[in-house]
């Protein structure tokens, strides 16, 4: 059974940035795509990025194309999201998920496992 255990939120300015972190635990971390999604209050899940198993192919939605970044280190089983130029609207708590396959996906039923997630909250 995986658990994935999200850090690196918290309150920063508009233009700033974070970067979070999931640690995942299990020996079979490297075989499976990761993704990072974030819930707003009052809105849907969503996704925001994702990374193959080997770091080999990466999709991010629309709104952060160009200031997020989603990276992977398998050696430390962990995946990391560096967010740049955040904005008032990337507020809303953070997850990372473990993908049912090798490849990455935007789709929320893609993934088996989540974390508990992380809080960004983004001030203007």
């Amino acid at each position: 059974q995986a658990q994935l255990v999200e850090s690196g939120g918290g309150l920063v300015q508009a233009g700033g940035s974070l970067r979070l972190s999931c640690a995942a635990s299990g020996r079979t971390f490297s075989s499976y795509g990761m993704g990072w999604f974030r819930q707003a209050p009052g809105k849907e899940r969503e996704f925001v990025a994702g990374i193959s198993w080997n770091g080999g192919r990466t999709s991010y939605a629309d709104s952060v194309k160009g200031r997020f970044t989603i990276s992977r280190d398998n050696a430390k089983n962990t995946v990391y999201l560096q967010m740049n130029s955040l904005k008032p609207e990337d507020t809303a708590n953070y997850y990372c998920a473990r993908a049912r396959r090798p490849s990455t996906s935007s789709y929320l039923d893609e993934y088996d496992f989540w974390g508990q997630g992380t809080q960004v909250t983004v001030s203007s």
